[in-house]
C-alpha cells in the first residue's frame, strides 16, 4: 500500500465526502445528513486509486467530522459498515441505535 496524503472535503452540496491525492478526486463517500445522524449510502474509489487505502483514510476522516459535529453515523454502505465494525473500539460510540422498542404488547 502507498503511503499516500488524503485531504477530506465535506462536499455538502453534493452530499459527499471527497478524498484527494495531491488535489486530484480520488474517492467519494456519499451520504445523506439529517438533524441527529448521517447515512452513509456508498463509498467508491476513482480508477487508478485503487488498492492504496484511500477510502479507508477516507471514511476515517469523514467519521472524525461526524463525531466533531456530535451526531451518530447510519451505515449502510458495506464499505463503511465494515470498517466501522474493524474499528469498533475507536467508532463504535458513533454508530446509531434506535430508540425505538417494539414488544408483543405494542405490536
Amino acid at each position: 500500500m502507498d503511503d499516500v496524503q488524503v485531504t477530506m472535503v465535506d462536499a455538502a452540496e453534493q452530499h459527499r465526502y471527497e478524498g484527494r491525492v495531491d488535489g486530484e478526486l480520488a474517492a467519494i463517500a456519499e451520504y445523506i445528513r439529517t438533524a441527529e445522524m448521517v447515512v452513509f449510502t456508498h463509498t467508491e474509489v476513482l480508477p487508478g486509486h485503487e488498492g492504496r487505502g484511500i477510502s479507508s483514510d477516507l471514511v476515517r476522516q469523514a467519521l472524525d467530522d461526524v463525531r466533531r459535529q456530535q451526531l451518530k453515523v447510519l451505515p449502510l454502505c458495506p464499505f463503511v459498515a465494515g470498517w466501522m465494525q474493524r474499528h469498533s473500539e475507536d467508532y463504535g460510540d458513533l454508530e446509531y441505535r434506535s430508540r425505538t422498542t417494539i414488544t408483543a404488547e405494542t405490536a
